[in-house]
Parts: C-alpha cells; sequence; structure tokens
C-alpha cells in the first residue's frame, strides 16, 4: 500500500502543476504515464488542456466516470483534448476496455 501511495505521488510531483497542456498517451491497454498502480494520476492546474494520444494499435476511448467528458471511439493516431476548468478529482475510464483507469487532479 505505501508502494503505490508513494509511486502516485512521485508521478503527480512529475506533471507540473503550471503546465497549460499535457499529454497522455494510450498505449498497450494503458493510460501512460503509468505507475506502479493500475491507475495513472497526473496533477494540473486549472485551465490545463489534456490530451489523450491513441499510439495503440486498436481503438480506445476517454471517459469521465460521472459523463463530464467522453471521446469517441479513437483509433491509432487519433486525439481527444478536455480543458479542466474547475477544480476537482476526475476519474476516467476506456469504454472499451474498462481496466484501462485513470485520474486527473486539478489543483486552483
Amino acid at each position: 500500500m505505501k508502494a503505490r501511495l508513494l509511486a502516485v505521488a512521485c508521478l503527480m510531483l512529475s506533471m507540473p502543476v503550471w503546465a497549460n497542456e499535457v499529454k497522455i498517451d494510450i498505449k498497450e491497454f494503458m493510460f501512460g504515464p503509468k505507475d506502479l498502480a493500475v491507475a495513472v494520476a497526473v496533477a494540473v492546474a486549472v485551465g490545463t488542456k489534456v490530451t489523450w494520444v491513441n499510439d495503440d494499435e486498436i481503438p480506445h476511448t476517454v471517459a469521465e466516470i460521472h459523463k463530464i467528458f467522453r471521446s469517441g471511439a479513437l483509433d491509432t493516431g487519433d486525439s481527444y483534448s478536455w480543458v479542466f476548468n474547475t477544480p476537482g478529482e476526475f476519474e476516467y475510464f476506456c469504454a472499451l476496455h474498462p481496466q484501462m483507469i485513470g485520474k486527473i487532479v486539478v489543483s486552483q
């Protein structure tokens, strides 16, 4: 458990909160950057544009669990972007492969 928390903390520190744009790769049935836990967590500031890019050979989607945002099917090379204008935690998954999960943490 401690190792998982440490991995998430290190990952969150690796993404600067002042970034205006963040890219998340979709590859090998995972959202990346990835950590040792199952989910990827990325910390960003309000107003940050996050872009998911499908680098996999099969389609994937990006769907927030409360339906705040949802992409269509992304083929290889396709991307989907969302600007996070409110603070909070936004958990998402691939609707085609629900084991693929991630989280965006938006701070002021």
